[in-house]
């Protein structure tokens, strides 16, 4: 790993730093941020939507203070592969920086778009050899990365605390932008896209493990309706037994103003179960 760039920020120290990922197959760019303190601290892991990289959330979100505040780190990685030879779409919601947190199956993105085993695997074996970091983690994003942490969480409970979103795409395989990018990724067998469903795997009780799930959805956000849909994990946690706190907040959107307002709520939810 290779820091290419530290900052002060709230008495801690954020990180840009890049890597080679034997998932990918490719170099993968990220961004630390380290409370002020000995050590070593857990950490969350943040998840990106479309469009997305290292940089966003690192930028926009305003989380640092309240990590201090709890004594944990954050771990920021990009959406997707990126560079010469990787895949790519026209479309914002296909290719590079939309990875959507699955491993491809399908041609020409199965040689590098493996974002499930890059995040599950490789991006926690090296950040916890290169950073100061326990191995006590929690997952957390927004749109396709509340998807991504949401799936995850659920499909990997051994490494996970705590799972939290923003705006979730709650059910992919009941949306235009999940059927997109899942019949290019996974290809036409819709059953193989159901793993990666999180409504569908609350429904499966595979979230079970998590004491709460933190959701916070803005009513004025554009894509609510078609894309979003988080009634679908409402109703799943209902039929599953699984507690979920659903939060609906009138008049926010989709942008990073809305999760800037309340991600010191998704910092603490986390630190408490983190402790």
């Amino acid at each position: 790993m290779e820091i290419t760039k530290t900052h002060r920020v709230h008495g801690g120290t954020l990180a840009y730093a890049h890597h080679q990922s034997v998932a990918t197959g490719t170099k993968m760019t990220l961004s630390v941020f380290t409370p002020p303190g000995e050590g070593p601290f857990p950490y969350l892991i943040w998840l990106s939507g479309l469009t997305c990289t290292e940089d966003n959330f690192t930028t926009k979100a305003g989380a640092y203070g309240a990590a201090v505040q709890h004594g944990v780190a954050i771990v920021a990685p990009d959406t997707s592969p990126r560079g010469e030879g990787v895949a790519d779409d026209p479309a914002y919601d296909l290719g590079q920086g939309a990875g959507f947190y699955v491993d491809a199956t399908q041609a020409p993105w199965a040689p590098h778009f493996k974002m499930e085993s890059y995040v599950t695997r490789d991006l926690i074996e090296m950040v916890e050899r290169n950073f100061n970091l326990a191995p006590k983690r929690a997952i957390f994003g927004h749109s396709m990365g509340g998807h991504g942490a949401l799936t995850l969480a659920m499909k990997h409970p051994h490494l996970f605390m705590s799972v939290s979103a923003f705006a979730p795409i709650s059910s992919p395989t009941r949306c235009p932008w999940g059927e997109k990018a899942f019949g290019a990724y996974l290809g036409d067998d819709c059953e193989s896209w159901k793993a990666h469903d999180a409504a569908l795997l609350i429904d499966q009780g595979k979230a079970k493990s998590f004491d709460d799930i933190l959701v916070d959805q803005g009513l004025g956000d554009q894509f609510l309706e078609n894309q979003l849909k988080p009634e679908l994990l409402e109703a799943a946690a209902a039929k599953a037994g699984q507690k979920l706190t659903l939060r609906r907040h009138e008049g926010y959107d989709h942008s990073y103003f809305f999760m800037a307002s309340y991600i010191a709520d998704h910092v603490a939810f986390h630190a408490a179960r983190l402790a």
